[in-house]
Order: structure tokens, then sequence, then C-alpha cells
């Protein structure tokens, strides 16, 4: 199964940051603040909108978009305006 955003949506794939503190003590992801960073996997049909392309690493609003899960890993499905860098 592949998923196509629409307009000028764009799926984001959500990064994994371990945190260790200096005791070697695991924070699990409950306790840490919610990741702003991902990489895109796909846009949506809206390529006059839309500035980022896949494969690029982007910065987004904290609170932004709607999360899937597909293919065993959490995405996010985000507007381009929620999109506020990209990461090079």
């Amino acid at each position: 199964m592949k998923v196509k955003p629409l307009a000028d949506r764009v799926m984001v794939k959500l990064e994994k940051n371990e945190a260790k503190t200096a005791g070697g003590i695991i924070i699990p992801d409950t306790a840490q603040e919610k990741t702003q960073t991902g990489l895109v996997v796909e846009i949506g049909t809206d390529a006059e909108t839309i500035k980022v392309k896949a494969g690029d690493k982007v910065m987004y609003d904290k609170y932004a978009g709607t999360a899937v899960k597909f293919d065993g890993q959490e995405h996010l499905i985000l507007k381009m305006s929620d999109i506020i860098a990209v990461i090079e």
C-alpha cells in the first residue's frame, strides 16, 4: 500500500531521538519533548505550493499535523505552511 498526500500536504517520517542522561539512564519517549524534525517521504499534488521534495530533512511546528502509522513507523501528514525550515 502507498500513501499519497493530497493538495499542499507533505508526509514526514519522524526521527527517533534516544535521550540518555549523563549517568546512562534512558529517558522514555513519553517524558521527552515531541520531536520537531523529520524526513519528507511523500509530497502532495499541489506542486506550485510545495517547496520541499522527498528526501529533505525538515523542521515543523511543534503541534502540527496528523499522526499516522504506516509500514510500522510513525509519520505525520503536515500542511506545507506548518513546515518552517529545511535542514541542510
